[in-house]
This record gives structure tokens, sequence and C-alpha cells, in this order.
């Protein structure tokens, strides 16, 4: 495939529940291929020592040409300044992974040193406040397949509290948010550092999709099944869809521009999230059955 539809593909894949690995843990890189989670983050960045890069580089390697099912897999690489950056980057350019993920994005410049280094579809982890400031340039770069909210760094670069609600981090993550929807990447929200407060995960969860957030980085296997049914299409909103788009078509038929359903207009743009909807259900209905 092109580029182009790769990219196209890899924008339209479910990625509620995005699972960080360590690249230097066999165990856990095994067990994920068990794990009912649309994406894997395989880290070689902040979950493996400077003692282990190097064979952190290695195993990983051989985990992925062993295959991950229908997941998508992401590589986290180490920033390119670093002494590890540029042989991770061209080290993942010979592995079969969908995507590169670098660290610490703050300008669409960071991507382009990136793509003269690998062919694959890069994500950019959105956690400084450069990066904050840049988000619609970094969300444009044609090579730009994801966005990656790093929730915890750029709290600390801002010298944040935290706070349930977040207010705090909003401007940074409705920017971000704002430049994905712009540019048709896929954005997928921090992590939730509490992995045994499933009350508050849920409630994050349910406040990043409201957000317009395509799923959730985690950093556990337990928080796995939150995600999932939160940043999917609930059966309420499914037979709301379906009921949508039947009562608009037989409104166009009828001559008329649009429709009522439950005592609500339905217009062209209803009609739209609906058939939105579906498709994501269909996509991962398909996801899970395999």
């Amino acid at each position: 495939m092109f580029l182009e539809e790769v990219l196209m593909d890899m924008r339209t894949r479910p990625c509620r529940s995005v699972l960080y690995i360590p690249a230097s843990k066999a165990r856990a890189l095994e067990k994920a291929r068990t794990l009912p989670v649309d994406a894997i983050i395989f880290d070689l960045e902040d979950a493996v020592s400077s003692s282990e890069k190097v064979a952190a580089r290695v195993m990983l390697a051989d985990a992925l040409a062993q295959g991950y099912g229908r997941r998508l897999t992401l590589v986290r690489i180490n920033a390119l300044d670093t002494e590890w950056g540029r042989a991770d980057a061209q080290a993942v350019a010979d592995v079969p992974c969908d995507a590169v993920l670098l660290p610490k994005v703050n300008g669409p410049e960071d991507l382009d040193a990136l793509a003269a280094l690998t062919d694959k579809p890069l994500w950019a982890m959105m956690e400084t406040p450069k990066g904050m400031l840049a988000a619609d340039r970094i969300a444009a770069h044609p090579k730009l397949a994801g966005l990656v909210m790093g929730t915890n760094d750029l709290a600390k670069d801002l010298g944040a509290r935290f706070r349930a609600h977040r207010m705090p981090l909003m401007a940074g993550l409705g920017l971000c948010v704002l430049a994905a929807k712009a540019h048709g990447c896929v954005i997928v929200d921090g992590v939730y550092n509490a992995f045994k407060d499933e009350d508050g995960l849920r409630a994050e969860c349910e406040q990043g999709r409201d957000m317009g957030m395509d799923g959730k980085t985690l950093i556990h296997p337990a928080q796995i099944d939150s995600a999932n049914t939160a940043f999917a299409p609930t059966a309420e909103e499914i037979d709301l869809a379906r009921r949508q788009i039947a009562a608009f078509d037989e409104a166009v038929a009828q001559g008329q521009g649009v429709a009522v359903v439950d005592g609500k207009i339905v217009e062209n743009l209803h009609v739209d999230t609906a058939r939105e909807t579906l498709a994501k259900a269909e996509a991962i209905e398909t996801l899970t059955a395999e």
C-alpha cells in the first residue's frame, strides 16, 4: 500500500485501549499477545533503563517478528537527541510494526528528522508546552497518523496540580483534540496513574470520550476493559444511529430534508455521525472476533 492508504487504514482502526509494554520485559511482551487490547505501545524510552536499551531493541525486534495479530503496534523510540534515538529509529525501520512513536514532539521539524530515518507512519507524543502550541502544525505533518497525550510530562512542565477534573490540562488537551480532528488523526488520551482506582479510571475515560478522544493509553492490563467499554459505542447509541438513518432515509424518499427521532430533529450532520457510530461498532466487532 502507498503511505496515504496506510495512514487512512490506521486512522480508521479502533484505538480504544492502547497499552504501554516495556520492550525489555520478555514476559510482558509475550502476555500482550493474549490481551483484548486494540493497540500496543512497545516502549524503548521511559520504561527501559539506560543499561537495557540496546538489549531491549533486539528483544523487541524478535517479539514483533512473531506478530501480534490485528493489534496496532507502535514503537516508542528514544528522542533523537539521545544516544539511542537514531539507532532506535533505524532498527525500527526494519521490524514489522505499524508506526514509530516519537516522544516530546515540539514541532513538525522533529517529525521531519524522524521521517528521514524511516519510511514508516509516525505518531507523536504530545507532552510539552511547545508541543501544545504547535499542535496544529504537528497534526498536519504528511506522515503523521496519530497523537498520544503525555499528560504526566505535560503536568510536570506546567507545574500543574493534580485535579480529578483535569482542568489545569484542559487548554493543552483541547488544542490537541482540535488539531487531530482538523487533520484526520487519531488521538488517544494520557494514562491514569492509579491503576487500582477503577471508578477514577472510568470517570477519566468518559471525560476523554466526551472531549472527542479515540481511546486511552494504559499502564496496566487491569485497565483494558474500562477503556474498551468507554470508547466503544453503547447499545443505545447503536440503536439510535440505526433509527436516525432509517428515519432520515424515509424522510428524503418523501421529499423532506429532515426527520424527527425521539422528538429531536435529524439532519445530514446527525446522519453522518450515526454512520460513523455504526462504522466504529463494526470495526470493533471485526477486531474482537479475530
